[in-house]
């Protein structure tokens, strides 16, 4: 990312703040912040989900090791998981008991977990890297590393983890210590919440930079990250792996070819149905046709979709559609982004990344019906991709990747679209505001969505027992009084 122009000074007093709660967590460490980006939770998560959890891992004696049941998320003092059953290799050896999760295996050392008696019956204990080893581990702990086999499943990226899903959102039964402050002082929390969105976009920005560095990709990146935004929370994984699967440079230029493609690749093209409209049925019998004389490979059946508990507009095909449009034609979309120019106005850049977007997933089929399945309708419009979950791509995808290239009007950021308040954007609020707060206070404005989500993530998350030991909490309650 370019140095030549700040798009983050607004992030500054919650980056001093965010800095001085990783020192207290002692996770602070150059090395650290240098070489992983993600946090512990983000490890839970993927020891407690096994879309993510590799189906087997290795401990550091080299037995593999298949988890039975990842255990019970600890939301108290003590171990991340309680009451875990492993299996160990050679021998389908049965262990039970409670697990503890680090980046580092020395976080062991460095949190005194030997000292602490809750931590006795620890009979495996998970980090990122392998080295440098916990010395205070006790001889009857098996230990392992994640890195290896994680990094063996290109299509997992834990930036796709919802880590504010995990393990379930369960509202404190007494209003948190912020909240008193923050209900009371909203100019004080307009300025607390836009420092934290900024603080947000940066971290995006900066994934995007050093993806930018690592691969000479720069459409097929931006390709990913778009396909992934296009997932949502629940397809997020098969979509990323499907642009990996299919590069962007395997793409058709006509948007029905590319389309049969996607479907075809993802093993989601649906099967002729009788009670079809007879429009539905010649163009299904056409993408049919174009698939199999592709001679393409259907990608890995374990990339696992999810179809059911969703809304039609939110189903795969759907979103593949939209992919479709905006991912083929003779020019690309990024060439079209690359060529706006509005000079210094970021509401008029914003404005036309929309124009852009809406232009192309004009297409009649799709804005006549839900599905495949579904009945042609005359009089209702069924728009490919939503202006909210566009406000939420060109938020969490577009303006990350032009910021990291320097190509954004300094200022973009006020301008921001509201994307729609989901149900974890809701929870954060409570935590922070109360429960009869007014939504009115970051509805309107994305920046002020994402401040509310990354504080979330950052200090209400963490906090096992309770809120006394918040570096953020003693930040407000030291500025406001």
């Amino acid at each position: 990312m370019s140095k030549d122009i700040n798009y983050f000074a607004d992030a500054a007093p919650y980056n001093s703040v965010k800095l001085a709660e990783l020192h207290h967590v002692r996770e602070s460490s150059p090395q650290y912040q240098k070489r992983f980006r993600w946090s512990e939770r983000h490890l839970q998560c993927v020891w407690y989900d096994e879309h993510y959890r590799p189906p087997e891992l290795k401990l550091s004696t080299g037995e593999t090791v298949t988890v039975m049941t990842p255990g019970s998320w600890n939301l108290e003092a003590g171990p991340d998981f309680l009451d875990a059953q492993i299996m160990i290799n050679p021998g389908a050896r049965i262990v039970k008991g409670d697990v503890e999760i680090h980046v580092y295996p020395s976080d062991w050392d460095s949190h005194q977990h030997n000292t602490n008696p809750g931590y006795n019956n620890v009979m495996l204990h998970v980090a990122w890297f392998k080295s440098p080893a916990a010395k205070s581990l006790s001889p009857n702990t098996l230990s392992l590393s994640l890195s290896e086999a994680m990094l063996a499943r290109p299509w997992i990226s834990l930036d796709d983890i919802d880590i504010k899903a995990y393990p379930h959102n369960t509202l404190p039964a007494t209003p948190r210590p912020c909240q008193g402050y923050l209900q009371s002082n909203p100019d004080y929390t307009h300025d607390l919440l836009l420092a934290a969105g900024c603080h947000r976009l940066q971290n995006k920005t900066m994934t995007i930079a050093r993806a930018l560095e690592d691969r000479a990709e720069r459409e097929q990146i931006f390709y990913e990250e778009f396909m992934a935004a296009l997932g949502y929370k629940q397809n997020k994984i098969p979509f990323r792996a499907l642009a990996r699967h299919l590069p962007l440079c395997a793409l058709n230029p006509v948007r029905d070819h590319t389309l049969a493609l996607f479907l075809g690749a993802a093993g989601l093209l649906p099967q002729p149905d009788p009670q079809m409209d007879a429009e539905g049925s010649r163009y299904l019998r056409s993408l049919w046709d174009i698939w199999w004389k592709s001679g393409l490979e259907t990608m890995d059946e374990n990339i696992g979709w999810v179809l059911h508990g969703l809304r039609p507009t939110n189903h795969p095909c759907r979103r593949l559609a939209a992919a479709a449009t905006l991912f083929s034609g003779e020019h690309s979309l990024m060439r079209k982004l690359d060529q706006i120019n509005t000079g210094d106005s970021g509401k008029e850049w914003i404005k036309q990344v929309f124009t852009i977007l809406e232009r192309a997933c004009q297409w009649e089929f799709w804005n006549q019906r839900l599905l495949f399945s579904s009945q042609p309708s005359e009089t209702h419009t069924h728009a490919l991709l939503g202006r909210k979950r566009a406000a939420a791509i060109l938020t969490n995808v577009i303006i990350p990747f032009y910021a990291a290239e320097s190509r954004l009007p300094l200022n973009t950021f006020s301008h921001l679209p509201a994307e729609d308040i989901s149900s974890p954007m809701r929870t954060a609020a409570y935590y922070l505001l109360g429960r009869d707060h007014n939504p009115a206070l970051y509805a309107g404005n994305n920046l002020l969505q994402q401040g509310i989500l990354q504080i979330y993530l950052d200090f209400c998350l963490p906090a096992k027992v309770s809120c006394l030991d918040c570096k953020l909490c003693e930040k407000i309650k030291a500025d406001l009084k």
